[in-house]
C-alpha cells in the first residue's frame, strides 16, 4: 500500500511514544453525576494522559480538526500558525520546520495525534473526522496508513450550505466530508432498518426469522485474528460448540462476551437459531464432518442495513450557528457543527454506555449530542472533551453547563438535561530527567503504575498506601518516598499482609538475594527504571 510522505515524517512517526506522560488535574466538578470530562490543554498532551485508563475502551470517536484553509481571522487560527502549533513543530522538527508547507505543518500536527486516537479506540469502535477540499486526500492517506484501508468505512460528504456555500468560484460546493473508520470489528454498529419480510419461524420467545451465522467470515476469521472471540457455546442439545471454519481451521464469533445478544444465548441458547452444518469436504473435527452452527433470531419485520453515504438533513452549519446563538445569546463561536449530526454519529455505535472521545471540542457539540441522547433513551454514555484553546472553560464547558442545567427564555427556553461533567487541567510530567517528578502526589503515580500493570482492572480495586491491589492472583506493591530512598528487605516483607501466588513489588533497592525471591515467587522492580512507560 502506497505510503504518504512529507517534509517533517520521520521526526513526528515515533513522537507519541516520545511524548511524556502527563498526570490530569481535576479543577471543579459540575452537575449532578459524572457524565464526563473537559480537558482543557495541548491535545497531544492530554491523550497521552488518558491511555492508562482508556487505552482501547474508547466507542466513538469524532474530531473536527482544523481545515488548514488558510483563514487564520478566527479562533482557532484555521492555518495551523498557532503559536502553540509553531512552538510544538519548532521542538519536534526542528529547524526544518521552518521550511514547512502549510500541508506539511497540517500532516505533522495531525500524524501522532491520530496515532494516540488510534490506541484510545476500542476494537469494535468508530471514528469520524470532518474535513473539507483542502485536506480531504491527505487525511484519507493518513487515515487509511494508521487505521488501515480495509478499516476504511466511508467518505461521506454532508451538505453543510444547503443554498451551495459561499464560494465565488464556477463550481460551488455548500458541502463538506466525513471519514469513518473502524478499528477492526463493525458488529456493534447501528444500522437503518428496513422491511425484511415475513417471520416464519417460531420458538417459545414467539415469532422470528433466520437472520446471519454468528461465525465470523471472510478476512480476519481466524482465532488468531481475535483470540478472545473463541470461546465455547451450548448448542440446544447441550453439546459444547466452537466457531470452527468450514475448512477446519479454528475461527471465531461474530460477537464477544460482551455483546447483549451472545450474552443471551450463552444463558439460554434458544435465543440462536441452530442448524447442523457440514465442513467442507474431507474435512472432520473429532471424527464429526457437521456441527451445530448458530444464527441470529430476527424477531421484528425489519433489517438493518448501512446508513446512506450522502449525509443530508443531519443539520447545517446555520443550524449550529443558531443553536450556539440561543445558548449564549451571541455567535460566540465561528465554526460549530449541528447538534443533530453529532446525535447522528454518536448513535451509529449501538451501546447506550459507551464512551464518546472528541479532542478538538470546539464549542463543545459533541458533549451536548451525548447529553441529548442519554436523556432521550436513558443512556449512560460519558463524553470527553479535550479543548486546547482558553476558551475551553468560557465557551466549551460553559456550553456543557448550560445544556445541563437548561437555556433560553420563554417561548424557546430549553430544559436541561441534567448530569455533570469534572473540569481538567493538564497537570505536570510524572517523569523528569529519567526520574519520578516529586511535584506529583505518590497517590497519582500508584495510579498510574496500577493501570499499567493490570489496564482492565477498576481504579476502585487500589489499596491503601503501598498495596496497589490483586490482580490474577498477584498482589502489587509500591514502596515508594519522595525524598527517600526505599528498600525491598526482610523487614519491609513483614509489613505485607496481602496473600496471593506471587508478589509484584516496587522500590529503590532490594536487599533480598535471587534464590530467596525465586523461592517465595517475589519479582523486584526498580523505581523509576521499571516503571513501565507509555
Amino acid at each position: 500500500m502506497p505510503h504518504l510522505e512529507w517534509i517533517g515524517k520521520e521526526k513526528v512517526v515515533n513522537h507519541a511514544k516520545e511524548v511524556p506522560f502527563h498526570v490530569l488535574e481535576r479543577k471543579y466538578s459540575f452537575g449532578k453525576g459524572r457524565d464526563g470530562m473537559v480537558i482543557h490543554g495541548d491535545n497531544l498532551l492530554a491523550l497521552k494522559s488518558l491511555l492508562p485508563e482508556y487505552e482501547g475502551k474508547v466507542k466513538c470517536i469524532y474530531i473536527d480538526p482544523p481545515y488548514n484553509t488558510g483563514n487564520e481571522g478566527w479562533v482557532y487560527n484555521d492555518n495551523v500558525h498557532d503559536p502553540r502549533i509553531k512552538k510544538w513543530l519548532g521542538e519536534v522538527v526542528g529547524k526544518e520546520g521552518e521550511d514547512l508547507s502549510r500541508h506539511d505543518k497540517w500532516l505533522c500536527m495531525m500524524y501522532p495525534r491520530l496515532r494516540l486516537l488510534h490506541r484510545l479506540l476500542a476494537q469494535d469502535g468508530v471514528i469520524a473526522v470532518s474535513i473539507n477540499d483542502h485536506e480531504l486526500f491527505h487525511l484519507g492517506e493518513l487515515m487509511n496508513e494508521i487505521f488501515g484501508v480495509k478499516n476504511r468505512l466511508a467518505c461521506a460528504p454532508w451538505r453543510s450550505e444547503p443554498s451551495g456555500g459561499k464560494e465565488k468560484t464556477v463550481l460551488r460546493t455548500g458541502h463538506e466530508y466525513i471519514l469513518f473508520y473502524a478499528k477492526d470489528d463493525v458488529s456493534n454498529f447501528s444500522r437503518e432498518e428496513k422491511l425484511t419480510g415475513t417471520l416464519d419461524l417460531v420458538d417459545k420467545f414467539g415469532s422470528y426469522k433466520k437472520g446471519r451465522e454468528l461465525r465470523k467470515w471472510g478476512a480476519g476469521s481466524e482465532r488468531s485474528d481475535r483470540p478472545k472471540m473463541w470461546f465455547p457455546v451450548t448448542a440446544p442439545d447441550g453439546e459444547i460448540v466452537y466457531p470452527y471454519r468450514n475448512d477446519g481451521v479454528e475461527g471465531r464469533w461474530r460477537w464477544g462476551k460482551d455483546n447483549p445478544e451472545m450474552k443471551k444465548i450463552l444463558k439460554d441458547p434458544e435465543y440462536a437459531h441452530w442448524e447442523k452444518c457440514p465442513y467442507d469436504d474431507g474435512i472432520s473435527i473429532d471424527g464429526a464432518k457437521k456441527r451445530w452452527v448458530p444464527f441470529e433470531k430476527i424477531r421484528v419485520e425489519s433489517k438493518f442495513f448501512g446508513w446512506n453515504s450522502w449525509l443530508d438533513n443531519l443539520g447545517t452549519n446555520a443550524d449550529a450557528t443558531a443553536t450556539i446563538k440561543a445558548i449564549f445569546g451571541e455567535k460566540a463561536f465561528d465554526t460549530p457543527k449541528p447538534v443533530s449530526l453529532l446525535e447522528w454519529i454518536v448513535s451509529l455505535y449501538d451501546s447506550k454506555d459507551s464512551i464518546i472521545l472528541d479532542s478538538f471540542a470546539g464549542s463543545g457539540t459533541t458533549a451536548h449530542a451525548v447529553l441529548n441522547l442519554n436523556k432521550k433513551d436513558g443512556g449512560k454514555r460519558k463524553f470527553i472533551l479535550i479543548e486546547m484553546m482558553d476558551y475551553a472553560e468560557t465557551i466549551t464547558a460553559e456550553r456543557v453547563r448550560r445544556v445541563i442545567s437548561g437555556y433560553g427564555e420563554g417561548k424557546n427556553a430549553v430544559p436541561g438535561t441534567g448530569g455533570g461533567f469534572d473540569f481538567y487541567e493538564i497537570g505536570a510530567p510524572l517523569m523528569e530527567k529519567g526520574m519520578l517528578n516529586e511535584s506529583v502526589s505518590p497517590a497519582k503515580i500508584r495510579r498510574y503504575v496500577w493501570y499499567m500493570e493490570t489496564h482492565d482492572v477498576p481504579m476502585e480495586s487500589m489499596g491503601k498506601e503501598d498495596f496497589l491491589g490483586i490482580f490474577q492472583q498477584t498482589a502489587y506493591y509500591f514502596h515508594y518516598r519522595p525524598k527517600e530512598v526505599t528498600l525491598l528487605d526482610e523487614d519491609y516483607l513483614a509489613t505485607i499482609t496481602a496473600k496471593a501466588e506471587s508478589y509484584v513489588i516496587y522500590a529503590d533497592r532490594c536487599l533480598l538475594s535471587e534464590e530467596f525471591m525465586a523461592r517465595h515467587h517475589i519479582v523486584f522492580k526498580k523505581i523509576p527504571r521499571d516503571i513501565a512507560v507509555l
